[in-house]
């Protein structure tokens, strides 16, 4: 945080594949930065940073408002259909080292789709990765992001009734990361008063940690 009339968070987008991970960072940059499409592998491959510019309007700081800048890391997927397990790991391992290790990371946003079903063996697979890159204090520094929102609502599900009727894999998931989780909608997220909302809620995420990162190497 450079200029004191402006500040960045640093976030890293994880999950399986065609969960939406990359359309989710073209959300919150409000950018194209990212390659998705419907593919029947996977279509990262490897780690990419993307910047938005200023946004203004959405933080107060010391009295006076702030300009506010995104920086998101997309992330191959986990598992992934090319890559071995290690190799995911090792890749993101170093992106996050490489693009975060002077600021920090601010919070991991694991994705997964609301209008599928979460079972055990996904969930496992996905948290044990963000444990072993974030250490343990993982749950503080992540939030689920559940894209594809518009789905369980066209079949007619409030953010309420969906999570009454989640399966208990995913509520475990949530009450484990101390119920930080944002729906999604891919079809009007990348509009302006959308992509706000969501940028508040992450902030408020961020604020509950009281701004703190993680991965930030400490100088000799």
């Amino acid at each position: 945080m450079a200029d004191s009339n402006e500040m960045t968070i640093n976030l890293v987008v994880l999950g399986k594949t065609q969960t939406g991970k990359s359309a989710a960072g073209n959300s919150l940059l409000g950018s194209a930065d990212f390659e998705s499409r419907l593919c029947p592998s996977s279509v990262t491959t490897r780690c990419s940073l993307g910047r938005s510019g200023r946004i203004s309007g959405l933080i107060r700081r010391n009295g006076r408002e702030s300009a506010l800048r995104v920086r998101v890391l997309d992330t191959p997927s986990y598992p992934h259909s090319a890559l071995g397990k290690q190799q995911v790991r090792d890749t993101v391992r170093a992106a996050l080292a490489q693009h975060f290790g002077e600021e920090g990371l601010h919070l991991a946003l694991l994705v997964l789709r609301a209008d599928l079903p979460l079972c055990p063996d996904e969930s496992h697979d996905t948290v044990q990765l963000i444990q072993e890159l974030l250490g343990p204090t993982w749950k503080d520094f992540t939030a689920v992001l559940l894209t594809h929102a518009d789905k369980a609502e066209e079949a007619g599900y409030s953010e309420e009734t969906y999570l009454h009727s989640a399966s208990s894999t995913l509520l475990s998931l949530l009450s484990t990361v101390q119920h930080k989780y944002i729906f999604l909608d891919n079809h009007n997220s990348i509009i302006k008063e959308e992509r706000n909302i969501v940028l508040r809620k992450l902030l408020n995420f961020i604020q509950r940690n009281n701004y703190q990162v993680l991965l930030k190497h400490s100088k000799e």
